[in-house]
């Protein structure tokens, strides 16, 4: 089964505090070069993006990255990610900001994911937003609706991280409210994973933990919620980062069994895509945790992952399109 390969090329994270920001701009033609050389001769690449929504908070924060339009060269499409920031819960707005972005993403856009990790109770993501399921629910229906009106290919999707809480409400609570309007709006759903990063594992042991956590979210949570095993998964945020204690060949080679242990069990989990997280560091120097997810370092130098990513996106990547039911 090929998969679909993509990347965040912004400057800009989140961490479990708050908005960590890059010490060096975003550079568009140093961005673009990196980009073609990851594409290589495969048809396309998507570039992740995210644009946030919040009708009474002033100011929000920007879009990152900034234009990613700039990136859609040599036939890249855009996965746009469209986050909940609205305090209140209140939906006044967001649906036609759903729909809005479906209307003015053509030719480009690819995917559209509603929402941006909302079972994760973190300041950065929705999940710590109120009423966010049914912001979820009513925007995966608003874009899809949106889509077909105008006659557009367009996947319909939502992520979330992995659950280990056995007490974890959040799928059950899904399975309440999506109706068949949702499930048939539905193309995919998301997973943000960063095996060995927040908890620590053995290389030997890595395989065998990507293994578990994917087969546990189709198997297990997505049932829970009443999505079919029809509706694909895709890996939206995957990474590891460098700095003190975790070297730039490390990286390299848990980026390659990650790569290989997903496109392995592509077929029989229903996985058709792969988005490494991110592009550059925020910061080559500092020592935190977030500071060194890139593949490039913040002088856009490449880390050996860079080509780790490279070979792999050319060897296993080339779809001729992103399927929609």
């Amino acid at each position: 089964m090929t998969l679909h390969f993509g990347i965040y090329p912004g400057g800009i994270l989140g961490d479990d505090q708050g908005i960590v920001r890059p010490v060096r701009p975003d550079l568009p033609d140093r961005i673009t070069e990196a980009l073609d050389a990851l594409q290589g001769d495969t048809a396309t690449l998507l570039v992740r993006a995210y644009q946030s929504f919040a009708a009474t908070v002033t100011p929000l924060e920007p879009p990152t990255p900034a234009d990613p339009e700039t990136y859609l060269q040599r036939g890249r499409k855009l996965d746009l990610v469209l986050q909940f920031r609205e305090p209140s819960g209140e939906l006044e707005g967001w649906l036609e900001f759903v729909r809005e972005a479906v209307r003015t993403g053509e030719p480009h856009l690819a995917s559209v994911q509603i929402c941006e990790e909302p079972n994760a109770d973190l300041p950065v993501v929705d999940g710590s937003i109120p009423n966010v399921l049914n912001a979820l629910v009513e925007g995966v229906i608003a874009a899809k609706q949106e889509a077909r009106a105008l006659g557009h290919s367009l996947a319909v999707g939502f992520n979330a991280v992995p659950t280990f809480n056995p007490a974890d409400t959040f799928w059950s609570e899904l399975a309440a409210l999506a109706d068949d309007r949702f499930r048939q709006s539905l193309d995919y759903v998301g997973l943000d994973f960063f095996p060995d990063v927040f908890r620590p594992i053995a290389a030997e042991q890595l395989a065998e933990a990507v293994t578990a956590v994917l087969t546990a979210f189709r198997r297990s949570d997505l049932r829970k919620a009443g999505i079919p095993d029809s509706v694909a998964i895709r890996i939206c945020e995957n990474g590891w980062p460098t700095g003190p204690g975790r070297s730039e060949q490390q990286q390299a080679a848990v980026l390659e069994t990650v790569v290989r242990t997903v496109t392995a069990l592509a077929a029989d989990l229903h996985i058709d895509g792969y988005s490494f997280f991110a592009l550059r560091d925020a910061d080559s120097t500092g020592e935190g945790l977030f500071h060194r997810f890139g593949l490039l370092r913040d002088d856009y130098t490449p880390k050996p992952a860079f080509e780790t990513y490279r070979r792999l996106i050319n060897e296993l990547g080339n779809p001729p399109v992103i399927p929609t039911r």
